[in-house]
């Protein structure tokens, strides 16, 4: 079988969760003798075409981004002729341009598209995009959701439930490169034997502003792996708090993201905003057997972590608690160290890659 996945960047552009999900499916189907192209946008598409190993990449130029919609002239006659080839085309939502391509070039292929998340920030042009994501979200063949969670409390899904499943996202332990002794070793040195630990892009939505201000007067250490567009103002939030305790690192190797993850105490995840649907540098947490903080908003963040089991939750836009919740687990290390355990055993019992593919290769099968 033939699968072509759809999105506007690829995992060579973006670092993002989507993106590390389509490569993880991409690879791990490939594996099972599918044959798999995932095409997307690309500001510098060189090369154009990628031996990806386990699914060919291809890239077309990204001409114009407006609210986060990246647009390509040269995508749409690629798009109307991969998508001809397929058997199965695998759209990952949101992307509007997306929807509109599906109309353009009429796909009458079998379909899934994976809903990644609802729009949050863009509300006004949702208005506007309504009536065209209807449209497409009623004419593919199939809508998977990445926990229970979002389909109970996502809106625009409570219109299309007779067609939507729930595939929990899942990681590969295997692909993530061995800690090693001496880089876990240097971290602790640098910032103690226990400190909290984010991981992710620095974007509105994260909560990072929230997270500084509960670091505010608290003696544990606080540190912010990732870059992005509100980098530079989360670190002037932190200077003008006088934030000796929390510590930006930028974007670093996955050698030293893995050390960090077994070198930390916590993994903290304030997102705050529905925009964060799920979470998979929470669930890389998880898969190192660390205990989690993260916030209620209804999203996959709250399937991942399980409160008072794996971690704690907390309310959104609640630096107060989400400080008491740190300093509860900083006092309380057995706690800590057990709702570890219990989140690792989750990882391996719901959220490895081998079960995501699985479950979407029964389903491709059943949709095809």
């Amino acid at each position: 079988m033939r699968v072509l996945h759809f999105f506007k960047t690829s995992i060579f552009d973006g670092a993002g969760g989507t993106q590390q999900v389509m490569d993880t499916l991409a690879r791990g189907s490939g594996r099972l003798g599918f044959e798999v192209d995932v095409l997307a946008l690309s500001r510098n598409p060189v090369p154009a075409t990628a031996d990806m190993g386990g699914y060919r990449l291809h890239r077309s130029r990204l001409d114009l981004e407006v609210a986060s919609t990246g647009m390509s002239l040269s995508v749409i006659p690629r798009f109307a002729e991969m998508a001809r080839r397929a058997d199965l085309v695998h759209y990952h939502f949101p992307w509007p341009f997306m929807d509109l391509l599906h109309f353009l070039v009429r796909v009458k292929k079998p379909s899934v598209v994976t809903y990644h998340s609802d729009i949050v920030r863009q509300s006004g042009l949702l208005r506007l995009y309504r009536p065209l994501m209807n449209r497409f979200l009623k004419d593919v063949t199939h809508i998977v959701t990445t926990s229970p969670n979002y389909l109970e409390t996502s809106e625009v899904l409570a219109d299309f439930r007779e067609k939507t499943s729930v595939i929990p996202i899942g990681l590969n332990r295997n692909a993530y490169p061995a800690a090693e002794a001496l880089r876990v070793a240097e971290w602790r040195q640098r910032f103690g034997s226990r400190f909290f630990l984010f991981i992710g892009v620095l974007r509105y939505y994260k909560g990072l502003h929230i997270l500084l201000q509960a670091s505010q007067g608290a003696e544990f250490t606080v540190v912010i792996v990732g870059a992005g567009p509100a980098e530079l103002e989360l670190k002037n939030q932190a200077a003008l708090l006088g934030l000796s305790n929390v510590h930006f690192l930028g974007q670093v190797s996955e050698a030293d993201k893995v050390a960090l993850l077994v070198a930390c105490f916590c993994v903290v995840f304030p997102s705050h905003l529905r925009s964060e649907a799920f979470g998979v540098s929470l669930l890389e947490g998880a898969m190192y057997g660390k205990p989690m903080i993260s916030s209620e908003i209804g999203t996959g963040t709250s399937f991942v972590n399980i409160a008072g089991e794996t971690g704690l939750v907390v309310p959104p836009s609640a630096p107060m608690a989400l400080q008491q919740a740190m300093r509860r687990l900083w006092e309380s290390p057995e706690e800590a160290a057990a709702m570890g355990r219990c989140a690792e055993e989750r990882y391996w019992a719901h959220f490895t890659a081998e079960k995501m593919v699985k479950s979407y290769v029964d389903l491709y099968k059943a949709v095809a």
